[in-house]
Protein backbone atom coordinates (compact mmCIF):
# COMPACT_ATOMS: atom_id res chain seq x y z
CA UNK A 1 0.00 0.00 0.00
CA UNK A 2 2.68 2.35 0.33
CA UNK A 3 4.30 2.43 -2.44
CA UNK A 4 1.51 2.52 -4.62
CA UNK A 5 0.46 5.01 -7.08
CA UNK A 6 -3.08 4.33 -6.37
CA UNK A 7 -5.24 5.47 -3.77
CA UNK A 8 -5.70 2.53 -1.39
CA UNK A 9 -7.64 1.76 1.80
CA UNK A 10 -8.59 -0.64 4.46
CA UNK A 11 -12.28 -0.30 5.67
CA UNK A 12 -13.95 -1.79 8.52
CA UNK A 13 -18.15 -3.41 8.22
CA UNK A 14 -19.53 -0.09 9.14
CA UNK A 15 -17.45 2.17 6.59
CA UNK A 16 -14.26 3.52 9.44
CA UNK A 17 -10.77 3.68 7.85
CA UNK A 18 -8.60 1.33 9.31
CA UNK A 19 -5.97 2.26 7.08
CA UNK A 20 -5.26 4.30 4.29
CA UNK A 21 -1.56 4.48 1.67
CA UNK A 22 0.11 8.07 1.04
CA UNK A 23 -1.63 7.94 -2.39
CA UNK A 24 -5.04 8.19 -0.76
CA UNK A 25 -4.06 10.97 1.30
CA UNK A 26 -2.68 12.42 -1.77
CA UNK A 27 -5.64 12.36 -3.70
CA UNK A 28 -8.21 13.37 -0.68
CA UNK A 29 -5.99 16.25 0.44
CA UNK A 30 -6.00 14.79 4.17
CA UNK A 31 -3.38 13.79 6.54
CA UNK A 32 -3.28 10.29 7.19
CA UNK A 33 -4.38 10.63 10.75
CA UNK A 34 -7.47 12.73 9.71
CA UNK A 35 -8.90 10.07 8.06
CA UNK A 36 -7.97 6.92 10.36
CA UNK A 37 -11.42 6.19 12.25
CA UNK A 38 -13.41 8.45 10.32
CA UNK A 39 -16.36 7.14 8.13
CA UNK A 40 -15.03 6.80 4.76
CA UNK A 41 -18.89 8.10 3.77
CA UNK A 42 -17.65 11.28 5.30
CA UNK A 43 -15.63 12.30 1.93
CA UNK A 44 -18.76 11.17 -0.52
CA UNK A 45 -20.40 14.01 -2.19
CA UNK A 46 -23.83 14.43 -0.93
CA UNK A 47 -25.12 13.83 -4.77
CA UNK A 48 -23.57 10.18 -5.00
CA UNK A 49 -23.81 9.50 -0.87
CA UNK A 50 -27.23 7.67 -1.23
CA UNK A 51 -25.91 5.29 -4.34
CA UNK A 52 -22.72 4.74 -2.27
CA UNK A 53 -24.47 3.94 1.08
CA UNK A 54 -26.86 1.47 -1.24
CA UNK A 55 -23.36 -0.01 -2.81
CA UNK A 56 -21.94 -0.48 0.20
CA UNK A 57 -24.96 -2.12 2.31
CA UNK A 58 -25.57 -4.83 -0.53
CA UNK A 59 -21.28 -5.63 -0.75
CA UNK A 60 -21.40 -5.86 3.12
CA UNK A 61 -24.26 -8.35 2.99
CA UNK A 62 -23.33 -10.61 -0.05
CA UNK A 63 -26.06 -9.12 -2.28
CA UNK A 64 -23.28 -8.47 -4.41
CA UNK A 65 -19.39 -9.23 -4.77
CA UNK A 66 -17.76 -5.97 -5.59
CA UNK A 67 -17.97 -2.52 -6.07
CA UNK A 68 -16.61 -0.80 -9.20
CA UNK A 69 -18.45 2.82 -9.54
CA UNK A 70 -17.22 6.71 -10.48
CA UNK A 71 -18.63 8.48 -7.73
CA UNK A 72 -18.04 12.10 -6.87
CA UNK A 73 -15.31 12.40 -3.73
CA UNK A 74 -14.68 15.52 -1.70
CA UNK A 75 -11.45 17.17 -1.50
CA UNK A 76 -10.12 18.54 1.93
CA UNK A 77 -10.50 22.02 0.26
CA UNK A 78 -13.98 21.74 -0.48
CA UNK A 79 -13.83 20.98 -4.71
CA UNK A 80 -15.59 17.51 -6.07
CA UNK A 81 -13.52 15.47 -8.15
CA UNK A 82 -14.33 12.49 -9.74
CA UNK A 83 -13.35 8.92 -8.50
CA UNK A 84 -13.06 5.13 -9.66
CA UNK A 85 -13.84 3.53 -6.97
CA UNK A 86 -13.14 -0.60 -6.96
CA UNK A 87 -14.09 -1.86 -3.23
CA UNK A 88 -13.77 -5.96 -2.55
CA UNK A 89 -15.13 -7.89 0.31
CA UNK A 90 -12.51 -10.43 2.24
CA UNK A 91 -13.81 -13.03 4.38
CA UNK A 92 -12.00 -15.28 6.70
CA UNK A 93 -11.66 -19.51 6.01
CA UNK A 94 -15.15 -19.41 7.15
CA UNK A 95 -16.43 -17.65 4.87
CA UNK A 96 -17.16 -14.55 7.34
CA UNK A 97 -17.09 -10.89 6.57
CA UNK A 98 -13.92 -9.37 7.55
CA UNK A 99 -12.87 -5.96 6.38
CA UNK A 100 -13.14 -3.99 2.78
CA UNK A 101 -10.14 -3.19 0.16
CA UNK A 102 -10.61 0.05 -1.46
CA UNK A 103 -8.82 1.54 -4.77
CA UNK A 104 -9.49 4.87 -5.27
CA UNK A 105 -7.97 6.34 -8.20
CA UNK A 106 -8.78 10.00 -9.41
CA UNK A 107 -10.36 10.30 -12.80
CA UNK A 108 -11.07 14.10 -12.77
CA UNK A 109 -9.14 15.09 -16.19
CA UNK A 110 -10.93 12.04 -17.91
CA UNK A 111 -14.40 12.90 -17.30
CA UNK A 112 -13.32 16.92 -18.05
CA UNK A 113 -11.84 15.57 -21.73
CA UNK A 114 -14.86 13.79 -21.83
CA UNK A 115 -17.43 16.37 -21.27
CA UNK A 116 -15.37 19.14 -23.26
CA UNK A 117 -15.37 16.58 -26.13
CA UNK A 118 -19.45 16.26 -25.75
CA UNK A 119 -19.34 20.39 -25.74
CA UNK A 120 -17.11 19.85 -28.89
CA UNK A 121 -19.06 16.82 -30.63
CA UNK A 122 -22.56 19.10 -29.57
CA UNK A 123 -20.82 22.56 -31.34
CA UNK A 124 -19.69 20.57 -34.26
CA UNK A 125 -23.24 18.66 -34.93
CA UNK A 126 -24.53 22.03 -34.60
CA UNK A 127 -22.27 23.60 -37.30
CA UNK A 128 -22.86 20.85 -39.52
CA UNK A 129 -26.76 21.55 -39.31
CA UNK A 130 -26.10 25.26 -39.64
CA UNK A 131 -23.84 24.04 -42.91
CA UNK A 132 -26.14 22.03 -44.13
CA UNK A 133 -29.08 24.35 -43.94
CA UNK A 134 -26.39 27.02 -46.01
CA UNK A 135 -25.87 24.44 -48.57
CA UNK A 136 -29.42 23.36 -48.77
CA UNK A 137 -31.06 26.56 -49.31
CA UNK A 138 -27.65 27.77 -51.71
CA UNK A 139 -28.73 24.80 -54.08
CA UNK A 140 -31.99 25.56 -54.07
CA UNK A 141 -30.95 29.38 -55.29
CA UNK A 142 -28.88 27.77 -57.80
CA UNK A 143 -31.51 25.19 -59.05
CA UNK A 144 -34.28 28.20 -59.23
CA UNK A 145 -31.17 30.41 -60.73
CA UNK A 146 -30.72 27.72 -63.49
CA UNK A 147 -34.54 27.02 -64.38
CA UNK A 148 -34.93 30.90 -64.61
CA UNK A 149 -31.97 31.56 -66.98
CA UNK A 150 -33.24 28.56 -69.02
CA UNK A 151 -36.27 30.39 -68.89
CA UNK A 152 -35.20 33.48 -69.96
CA UNK A 153 -33.05 31.86 -72.66
CA UNK A 154 -35.28 30.39 -74.02
CA UNK A 155 -37.96 32.57 -74.97
CA UNK A 156 -35.40 34.29 -77.56
CA UNK A 157 -34.79 31.40 -78.87
CA UNK A 158 -37.69 30.46 -79.82
CA UNK A 159 -38.41 33.60 -81.28
CA UNK A 160 -34.92 33.57 -83.20
CA UNK A 161 -36.01 29.89 -84.72
CA UNK A 162 -39.98 30.83 -85.32
CA UNK A 163 -39.00 34.17 -86.75
CA UNK A 164 -36.37 32.33 -88.93
CA UNK A 165 -38.90 29.62 -90.19
CA UNK A 166 -41.40 32.22 -91.17
CA UNK A 167 -38.77 34.80 -93.45
CA UNK A 168 -37.76 31.46 -94.99
CA UNK A 169 -41.44 30.83 -95.58
CA UNK A 170 -42.60 34.28 -96.75
CA UNK A 171 -39.11 35.10 -98.90
CA UNK A 172 -38.34 31.70 -100.09
CA UNK A 173 -38.36 32.45 -103.16
CA UNK A 174 -36.73 36.42 -102.56
CA UNK A 175 -33.65 34.81 -100.70
CA UNK A 176 -30.66 33.57 -103.09
CA UNK A 177 -29.20 30.14 -102.27
CA UNK A 178 -26.71 31.84 -99.92
CA UNK A 179 -29.30 33.76 -98.12
CA UNK A 180 -31.50 30.82 -97.39
CA UNK A 181 -28.22 29.19 -96.11
CA UNK A 182 -27.68 31.64 -93.75
CA UNK A 183 -31.61 31.03 -92.32
CA UNK A 184 -30.71 27.41 -92.17
CA UNK A 185 -27.38 28.31 -89.97
CA UNK A 186 -29.68 30.84 -87.32
CA UNK A 187 -32.31 28.10 -86.83
CA UNK A 188 -29.59 25.16 -86.51
CA UNK A 189 -27.35 27.72 -84.19
CA UNK A 190 -30.60 28.24 -81.98
CA UNK A 191 -31.38 24.44 -81.64
CA UNK A 192 -28.02 23.76 -80.90
CA UNK A 193 -28.44 26.58 -78.16
CA UNK A 194 -31.53 24.85 -76.72
CA UNK A 195 -30.24 22.05 -76.66
CA UNK A 196 -26.98 23.32 -74.21
CA UNK A 197 -29.43 24.49 -72.20
CA UNK A 198 -31.16 21.34 -71.66
CA UNK A 199 -28.01 19.76 -71.14
CA UNK A 200 -27.18 21.64 -68.48
CA UNK A 201 -30.46 21.43 -66.61
CA UNK A 202 -29.79 17.84 -66.58
CA UNK A 203 -26.24 18.28 -65.20
CA UNK A 204 -27.73 20.55 -62.73
CA UNK A 205 -30.22 18.18 -61.75
CA UNK A 206 -27.83 14.97 -61.69
CA UNK A 207 -25.71 17.03 -59.83
CA UNK A 208 -27.92 18.52 -57.17
CA UNK A 209 -31.05 16.05 -56.49
CA UNK A 210 -31.52 14.18 -53.91
CA UNK A 211 -30.74 10.90 -53.99
CA UNK A 212 -33.04 8.16 -53.37
CA UNK A 213 -31.73 4.61 -52.95
CA UNK A 214 -33.28 1.54 -53.92
CA UNK A 215 -33.25 -1.48 -55.78
CA UNK A 216 -32.97 -0.80 -59.35
CA UNK A 217 -33.11 -3.03 -62.48
CA UNK A 218 -30.77 -1.77 -65.12
CA UNK A 219 -31.83 -3.90 -67.48
CA UNK A 220 -35.30 -2.94 -67.31
CA UNK A 221 -33.77 0.69 -67.65
CA UNK A 222 -31.66 0.09 -70.83
CA UNK A 223 -34.23 -1.91 -72.73
CA UNK A 224 -36.84 1.28 -71.78
CA UNK A 225 -33.65 3.45 -73.21
CA UNK A 226 -33.50 1.24 -76.52
CA UNK A 227 -37.13 1.39 -77.24
CA UNK A 228 -36.92 5.56 -76.72
CA UNK A 229 -33.74 5.42 -79.22
CA UNK A 230 -35.24 3.28 -82.17
CA UNK A 231 -39.08 5.29 -81.59
CA UNK A 232 -37.30 8.48 -82.13
CA UNK A 233 -35.32 7.00 -85.26
CA UNK A 234 -37.57 4.81 -86.59
CA UNK A 235 -35.67 4.81 -90.01
CA UNK A 236 -32.45 3.24 -88.50
CA UNK A 237 -31.96 -0.20 -88.71
CA UNK A 238 -30.70 -1.19 -85.55
CA UNK A 239 -30.47 -3.66 -82.71
CA UNK A 240 -30.20 -3.31 -78.71
CA UNK A 241 -28.89 -6.42 -77.39
CA UNK A 242 -29.38 -6.44 -73.31
CA UNK A 243 -27.98 -8.69 -70.70
CA UNK A 244 -30.51 -9.82 -68.20
CA UNK A 245 -31.11 -9.64 -64.64
CA UNK A 246 -28.64 -6.81 -64.09
CA UNK A 247 -29.13 -5.33 -60.63
CA UNK A 248 -28.38 -2.15 -58.47
CA UNK A 249 -28.92 -0.51 -55.38
CA UNK A 250 -29.12 3.50 -56.62
CA UNK A 251 -31.53 6.77 -57.61
CA UNK A 252 -33.69 5.01 -60.33
CA UNK A 253 -34.42 8.21 -61.81
CA UNK A 254 -30.78 9.23 -62.09
CA UNK A 255 -29.51 5.84 -63.40
CA UNK A 256 -31.92 6.15 -66.16
CA UNK A 257 -30.53 9.69 -66.93
CA UNK A 258 -27.11 7.76 -67.04
CA UNK A 259 -27.94 4.98 -69.13
CA UNK A 260 -29.27 6.92 -71.24
CA UNK A 261 -26.44 9.59 -71.82
CA UNK A 262 -24.32 6.53 -72.62
CA UNK A 263 -26.56 4.84 -75.02
CA UNK A 264 -27.85 7.85 -76.42
CA UNK A 265 -24.02 8.52 -77.64
CA UNK A 266 -23.07 4.61 -78.67
CA UNK A 267 -26.06 5.30 -81.20
CA UNK A 268 -25.02 8.31 -82.31
CA UNK A 269 -21.45 7.88 -82.82
CA UNK A 270 -22.74 4.39 -84.84
CA UNK A 271 -24.99 6.44 -87.23
CA UNK A 272 -22.36 5.41 -90.18
CA UNK A 273 -23.15 2.34 -89.90
CA UNK A 274 -25.34 0.31 -92.24
CA UNK A 275 -26.53 -1.39 -88.64
CA UNK A 276 -26.20 0.27 -85.71
CA UNK A 277 -25.35 -2.31 -82.75
CA UNK A 278 -25.56 -1.25 -78.54
CA UNK A 279 -24.73 -4.37 -76.42
CA UNK A 280 -25.66 -3.55 -72.54
CA UNK A 281 -24.15 -5.86 -69.86
CA UNK A 282 -22.54 -6.71 -66.59
CA UNK A 283 -20.30 -8.59 -64.14
CA UNK A 284 -20.87 -8.79 -61.19
CA UNK A 285 -17.10 -8.11 -58.81
CA UNK A 286 -18.14 -9.46 -54.94
CA UNK A 287 -20.44 -7.09 -53.97
CA UNK A 288 -19.56 -4.26 -56.81
CA UNK A 289 -21.16 -4.71 -60.38
CA UNK A 290 -19.25 -3.41 -63.31
CA UNK A 291 -21.78 -2.21 -65.95
CA UNK A 292 -20.64 -2.09 -69.91
CA UNK A 293 -21.84 -0.27 -72.87
CA UNK A 294 -20.78 -1.08 -76.18
CA UNK A 295 -20.75 0.14 -79.90
CA UNK A 296 -19.50 -0.79 -82.97
CA UNK A 297 -18.98 2.50 -83.96
CA UNK A 298 -16.49 5.49 -85.23
CA UNK A 299 -14.66 5.44 -81.78
CA UNK A 300 -11.48 7.83 -81.05
CA UNK A 301 -8.36 8.51 -80.65
CA UNK A 302 -7.42 7.38 -76.76
CA UNK A 303 -4.80 9.65 -76.36
CA UNK A 304 -7.92 12.38 -75.57
CA UNK A 305 -9.52 10.14 -73.27
CA UNK A 306 -8.54 12.81 -70.42
CA UNK A 307 -10.68 15.78 -71.88
CA UNK A 308 -13.96 12.76 -71.50
CA UNK A 309 -16.45 13.34 -68.63
CA UNK A 310 -15.97 17.26 -68.86
CA UNK A 311 -18.23 19.66 -69.49
CA UNK A 312 -18.17 20.98 -73.25
CA UNK A 313 -15.51 18.41 -74.11
CA UNK A 314 -15.75 16.76 -77.87
CA UNK A 315 -13.60 14.24 -79.56
CA UNK A 316 -16.04 14.31 -82.53
CA UNK A 317 -17.43 17.38 -84.63
CA UNK A 318 -21.10 17.14 -85.43
CA UNK A 319 -20.69 15.38 -88.88
CA UNK A 320 -19.86 12.32 -86.53
CA UNK A 321 -22.46 12.37 -84.27
CA UNK A 322 -21.17 15.02 -81.65
CA UNK A 323 -23.36 16.67 -78.90
CA UNK A 324 -23.24 19.05 -76.85
CA UNK A 325 -20.39 17.98 -74.87
CA UNK A 326 -22.30 17.39 -72.06
CA UNK A 327 -23.43 14.07 -72.10
CA UNK A 328 -20.64 12.25 -70.55
CA UNK A 329 -20.62 14.83 -68.45
CA UNK A 330 -23.98 14.48 -67.37
CA UNK A 331 -23.54 10.04 -66.82
CA UNK A 332 -19.98 11.02 -65.00
CA UNK A 333 -21.68 13.15 -62.59
CA UNK A 334 -24.21 10.10 -61.65
CA UNK A 335 -22.09 7.98 -61.11
CA UNK A 336 -19.62 9.66 -58.88
CA UNK A 337 -22.81 10.85 -56.66
CA UNK A 338 -23.38 6.69 -56.42
CA UNK A 339 -19.52 6.65 -55.18
CA UNK A 340 -18.81 4.81 -59.01
CA UNK A 341 -16.30 5.05 -61.17
CA UNK A 342 -16.12 5.44 -65.59
CA UNK A 343 -13.23 3.50 -67.65
CA UNK A 344 -13.38 4.21 -71.34
CA UNK A 345 -11.93 2.12 -73.91
CA UNK A 346 -12.13 2.88 -77.83
CA UNK A 347 -10.21 1.93 -80.92
CA UNK A 348 -10.84 4.24 -84.20
CA UNK A 349 -13.13 2.32 -86.49
CA UNK A 350 -14.05 -0.16 -84.45
CA UNK A 351 -16.02 1.22 -80.74
CA UNK A 352 -16.33 1.96 -77.60
CA UNK A 353 -16.73 0.51 -74.76
CA UNK A 354 -17.55 2.31 -71.53
CA UNK A 355 -17.62 0.73 -68.60
CA UNK A 356 -19.06 1.52 -64.89
CA UNK A 357 -18.34 0.27 -61.97
CA UNK A 358 -21.03 0.89 -59.43
CA UNK A 359 -20.13 -0.26 -55.54
CA UNK A 360 -21.80 -1.65 -52.59
CA UNK A 361 -24.54 -3.60 -55.20
CA UNK A 362 -26.06 -6.93 -54.57
CA UNK A 363 -27.28 -9.64 -56.17
CA UNK A 364 -31.41 -9.61 -56.05
CA UNK A 365 -32.36 -11.43 -58.73
CA UNK A 366 -35.09 -11.59 -61.13
CA UNK A 367 -37.98 -9.72 -59.60
CA UNK A 368 -41.63 -11.25 -59.79
CA UNK A 369 -44.38 -10.14 -62.38
CA UNK A 370 -45.78 -8.14 -59.65
CA UNK A 371 -43.25 -6.22 -58.01
CA UNK A 372 -42.53 -4.64 -62.08
CA UNK A 373 -46.07 -4.02 -62.28
CA UNK A 374 -45.64 -2.45 -59.11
Amino acid sequence: MASSGIGMAIVSLDGAWLNVNPALCSLLGYAREALLGHNMREVVHPDDLGEADAAFSDLVHGRIDTIDAERLYLHSDGHALWVQVNTALMRDAESRPQYLISQLRDISAQREAERALRELNDTLELRVQARTADLQALNRQLELFAFGVSHDLRAPLRAIDSFSWLLEQHSHDQLDELGREHLQRIRGAATKMASMIDGLLELSRATRAELRPAPVDLSLLADWVGAELQDAHPGRLAEVVVQPDLHTIGDERLLKTMLGQLMDNAWKFSSERECTRIEVGGNSAGADLELWVRDQGSGFDMTYADKLGEPFQRLHGPEQGGGNGLGLAIAKRVIERHGGQLRIESIVGVGTTVRVLLPETRSLGPRSPEARAA
